[in-house]
Order: structure tokens, then sequence, then C-alpha cells
């Protein structure tokens, strides 16, 4: 199921999405308790609404370097094991809202990436535990990278967490296979990122149960998986898209601050 958070009229709404259309689930409380059962009898365009954050995180859990080729582009090591770090969930926007280049970096660059939204508490998984059961779902997500103050601090909180440097995609889809699915990204429609999950260097399975043995993940957090080769930098009027297979596509313009 493809699910989203909107506004409709001045009221927010959890959707299923049906083709072009949008079947309110007003029985969804919160992302942590989808219901099939749910009878959908209403619906409106997906024109008609205005898209929301899928999901109200209290950490992103960002893995680095997990694509060999990345690494290589920017001159790094393929880690031995999953590169944390994370980014302030402050820093997150939807489908069509803009990208701000800040004032302090001259190098603002994409990556995109799959996301895993986790649907409930986890911590110590063992390998007796399945991580699939701990998901949600997964959307597209922008780790977008002020690549110069990433150089200059070395370690990546502020070239990560400025505002409006993570977008994710208005769409949670709840029942998928992410083991090899391709993810794109384009500016301004060329394509500057292509690549496969199963070219992650740790997947998915592997980096929840890690994860979960550093820290408690929470429903509603979101860890995103690391970008394929082809990073490049944004500039102002730039659309920039991240497609990934089976998931849809977010769509952001980006602005630079006068």
């Amino acid at each position: 199921m493809k699910l989203c958070h909107f506004e409709y009229k001045n009221e927010k709404h959890w959707g299923a999405v049906n083709n072009d259309s949008i079947f309110p689930l007003d029985d969804l409380e919160d992302i942590n308790q989808p219901s099939s059962a749910v009878k959908l009898t209403k619906h409106t365009r997906i024109e008609n609404v205005k898209f929301l954050p899928p999901a109200s995180p209290s950490k992103i859990v960002c893995v680095g370097r997990n694509y060999a080729e990345h690494a290589a582009e920017l001159g790094n090591e393929v880690p031995k094991e999953p590169l944390l770090f994370l980014k302030a969930p402050s820093s997150i926007i939807t489908e069509g809202e803009a990208i701000i280049i800040p004032e302090q970096s001259n190098q603002v660059e994409h990556e995109g990436e799959l996301a895993v939204v986790i649907g409930r508490s986890c911590k110590n998984l063992s390998e007796d535990n399945n991580p699939l059961e701990y998901i949600f779902g997964y959307t597209c997500l922008n780790d977008v990278t002020a690549r110069d103050l990433q150089r200059q601090d070395i370690q990546f909180t502020r070239a990560k967490s400025f505002d409006t440097f993570c977008p994710i995609g208005a769409f949670i889809e709840t029942e998928l296979d992410v083991a090899d699915i391709r993810v794109i990204t384009k500016v301004n429609g060329v394509i500057k990122q292509d690549g496969r999950t199963s070219q992650m260097v740790f997947p998915v399975p592997f980096l929840i149960r890690y994860i979960s043995n550093q820290m408690t993940l929470n429903a509603g957090d979101i860890i995103a998986t690391g970008t394929p080769s082809g990073v490049s930098k944004l500039n102002d009027g730039d659309l920039v898209e991240v497609e990934i297979e089976g998931i849809g596509t977010l769509r952001n313009p980006v602005k630079k601050l006068n």
C-alpha cells in the first residue's frame, strides 16, 4: 500500500494512493497503526491536496559511503562497518518544497537515497530477529550536503542539517522488496546518479540490526541508506528529482538565499 499524509480543506489526513486519487484513512491515527480494513469510500485527486511530510522522526540516521563507487568518487575507502551520522529532523521538507542554498556554502550537492521508515521500536536486534518486521515502509530521500563545509568541519552535522536539507518523498510504500531496485537522481532532467540497491555495501536488514545495537530506533525514525556515485553541485533555479523504482519520484526546486 502506498500511503501519504496530506492537507485538504484545512484538515490533515492520512490517505492511500491509487493511481491519481487519494482515499482518506481517517482511522489511521499515525504511521504506526496502518489498517488495511479501513473502507476507502471517499477520494480526492492528488492535485487537490497539499502533501505533508509522511514521517516525524525523532532522528534521521544516515549511512555514509554505502556504495563503493560513491566512496571512491570522494576519495574515501569503503568502511569496514557502517559509517553512521545524523541529520537534524528540522531539515525535513517534502515534495515540491524548495531546497535553500545557504549563504555559508558554495558547494551544495544532491545525494539521492532509499529511505527506510521504522514502524515500531527496536533495540539490540539479534541474528534471531527479522529486521524487516520493524519496517513501516520506504520512501525517497535527498541527503542534501554542503560539501565544502563537510570537508572543512571533518564531521558531518552542520553540512547535512541546514533547514530544507532533507527532502523526503510524499509517499511511503509499505509493500516492496528493496533488495535490488533502481535509484536515480536527475538535475534539470539529466541523470546524474544511477544505481541499484543491490550495490549497497551493507544491505537494509544488516543496517537495521546494526543501528539498533548502537541506539534505539523509534517508530517514525528514518534510515537513509546511502547514495550511488554521481553527486554534483546544485545551483539556484535547478530542479532535482530522486526517482526510486516501486516508490515514485521526489521533486524539489533549488533556491539560493540573497
